[in-house]
């Protein structure tokens, strides 16, 4: 198993947010996190990224215990992260962005850094015609793509993906899919949360539904639909 996420308990202040959350995303799976908005789907992915330290419980990537790395030292482990608002550095030009995974992933021990960009690019080939414009000049769409670009040029055995969906047009959602897709064909794993399970029904092998902090289902995308009580608490 590539990844397994543990009994966790996180909390921000005083709430607690994840109430003994586990599961798992295996070699070259693509498994989605769906729930509504505010059920805790980024307080997991910020968990396993090390940007909220867990309360107990256990994260643990290619058999290593992570559950105190900062998060530097879990994207060199080869976690690669798209968070929800892109998190592009405005003042940087694009290939600057791109350079600060290129550093890290030749920190890393045995990381095949040299093709990571080009295999980013060939993803969102649409990133090399704006290499050289600021962050700050970038579209929403064009942000998300620098984004995953960004967090591939990391050479990841997992990328982590946090609403990569969320307010793109639905030919562009078509394109992010596809690109999905071919991610998931270089062998790499994806873990991806998303608010809308039709959207992580179309590409995920596995579904984990959260709800008030709580995995409430795990199974297939067929199986997740098919689930009254599923679609009942997802519809709110």
């Amino acid at each position: 198993m590539l990844l397994e996420v543990i009994g966790i308990n996180t909390f921000r202040g005083p709430a607690h947010i994840l109430r003994d959350v586990s599961l798992t995303v295996a070699e070259n799976e693509v498994v989605s996190l769906v729930g509504r908005n505010g059920a805790g789907r980024t307080t997991i992915i910020e968990s396993i990224t090390g940007l909220i330290p867990t309360r107990s419980g256990k994260i643990v990537y290619r058999g290593q215990d992570i559950s105190r790395l900062p998060p530097h030292r879990r994207a060199r482990c080869g976690i690669g992260y798209a968070p929800e608002n892109s998190g592009i550095f405005p003042e940087l030009t694009v290939a600057e962005n791109l350079m600060i995974s290129r550093w890290l992933s030749q920190k890393r021990r045995g990381a095949a850094d040299g093709d990571a960009q080009a295999r980013a690019l060939s993803v969102f080939p649409e990133v090399e015609k704006f290499l050289d414009r600021p962050g700050l000049n970038l579209s929403g769409g064009q942000k998300k793509m620098v984004s995953i670009a960004r967090a591939m040029t990391l050479a990841p055995s997992l990328m982590i993906l946090d609403e990569a969906f969320e307010g793109l047009a639905p030919v562009v959602v078509r394109r992010f899919r596809d690109a999905v897709m071919m991610i998931k064909g270089f062998g790499i794993s994806l873990l991806l949360a998303e608010s809308n399970l039709t959207s992580a029904a179309a590409i995920a092998d596995r579904i984990y539904v959260i709800d008030r902090g709580e995995i409430i289902f795990q199974g297939t995308p067929k199986e997740a639909l098919a689930n009254e009580a599923v679609m009942r608490t997802l519809r709110g």
